[in-house]
């Protein structure tokens, strides 16, 4: 497959997303690896994978835990609520920098998709509603148990996990981080009138669903700086069995919450040619982000539109750069791109992470 875009194009160009300038339009998108530590600290590949990816415009994390309660959705997935994984957080930050990358951490909270066999507690969300799906835990295949509804009081710890995480981020030398809002997990399932049952100041009108992500926002752009804060929100996804009625309404409030915070960019999952995307970018006067989600077949020509025309301020893409770490080169060159390697997504070692051949190279590096 081969893609070609000409020197001039629109998604080539430099852009101003917060309070940096960023060398082009193209972003890495999050993807989970399942290559981190046991303990959760990244894995010693994670810096070499992601700084052979620096000329993204942006490099955004895999999704990253803001304490040990919120892992547990995927065996081997990184959290950045210790010294250990700070440390090893600021190894990545200098060896994307050295490459002349920038990147931010996505922080996340898994809610209901978590699983006691992987984190050790029973998970938590909104209410008390299991999602009908099934996990890879160390004992194999199992599905997701019901979840604890969140007492009201347990809420606020939420909020400082992720600022204290976001510091976490900027203190290793991180560009700001991405706070996770879509796919399923907690701060999804908060917006959803579906999964979100309560009849707290957190539930019920949309302004009250909303409420979790937009306070979380706020005491993470208090602590590090609102142009060094990015909210990824995926309207309409059905990832992890999540359903919405209104798949408007709550981002609609959330987004009107958080519009005098000027945050870097809204970075939205969805197809551009449903409705609700149009309803939202009326709504969000700030750079916005777009993740079409066709994983298959990345459609560049019609990124590259959207970004020409001004409806968007950058795309994200997640495996178009996993399997081409010199995306940008082939891109210009109109040169056939790798195929990604499903069978070793999420596999432990360097096979299918950061042995995939750049222009010039006849194969991969030589297998162990």
């Amino acid at each position: 497959m081969t893609y070609a875009l000409p020197a001039d194009a629109a998604l080539l160009q430099p852009v101003r997303i917060g309070y940096t300038d960023l060398r082009n339009r193209l972003f890495m998108a999050p993807l989970t690896r399942s290559r981190a530590q046991a303990d959760g600290t990244p894995s010693d590949l994670a810096a070499q994978y992601y700084s052979q990816r620096a000329a993204a415009g942006l490099i955004i994390s895999e999704a990253t835990a803001v304490s040990a309660a919120a892992n547990g959705a995927y065996l081997n997935t990184p959290g950045i609520y210790t010294e250990r994984h700070e440390s090893k957080w600021a190894e990545i930050a200098d060896e994307v920098h050295e490459a002349g990358g920038q990147m931010f951490v996505q922080l996340w909270h898994v809610g209901r998709m978590g699983h006691p066999d992987i984190s050790g507690v029973h998970p938590v969300a909104p209410s008390a509603i299991a999602a009908d799906v099934t996990t890879h835990t160390p004992t194999g295949k199992q599905p997701l148990p019901v979840p604890r509804a969140l007492r009201t009081e347990e809420i606020a710890p939420i909020v400082e996990d992720f600022r204290v995480a976001a510091r976490r981020a900027v203190d290793a030398g991180m560009d700001g981080v991405e706070i996770h809002g879509a796919n399923g997990y907690l701060l999804h399932e908060f917006l959803s009138d579906v999964t979100n049952q309560r009849t707290d100041r957190y539930g019920g009108s949309a302004e009250n669903r909303a409420r979790l992500a937009a306070e979380i926002v706020e005491a993470v752009a208090a602590e590090i700086g609102a142009d060094r804060v990015g909210l990824r929100i995926s309207p309409g996804n059905g990832a992890g069995d999540m359903r919405e009625v209104d798949e408007v309404a709550a981002y609609e409030a959330l987004i009107t919450r958080l519009a005098p915070l000027e945050i870097a960019y809204l970075h939205v999952l969805i197809d551009p040619d449903v409705p609700a995307f149009g309803a939202l970018r009326g709504l969000w006067a700030g750079p916005l982000v777009l993740n079409t989600g066709r994983e298959v077949d990345t459609r560049f020509c019609q990124l590259e539109e959207l970004a020409e025309w001004g409806v968007i301020s950058a795309a994200a893409v997640g495996r178009a750069f996993l399997a081409n770490p010199d995306l940008i080169d082939r891109l210009v060159l109109g040169a056939e791109l790798n195929e990604p390697d499903v069978a070793t997504f999420y596999a432990p070692g360097p096979v299918g992470y950061v042995d995939y051949p750049t222009l010039g190279q006849d194969a991969r590096l030589e297998r162990a």
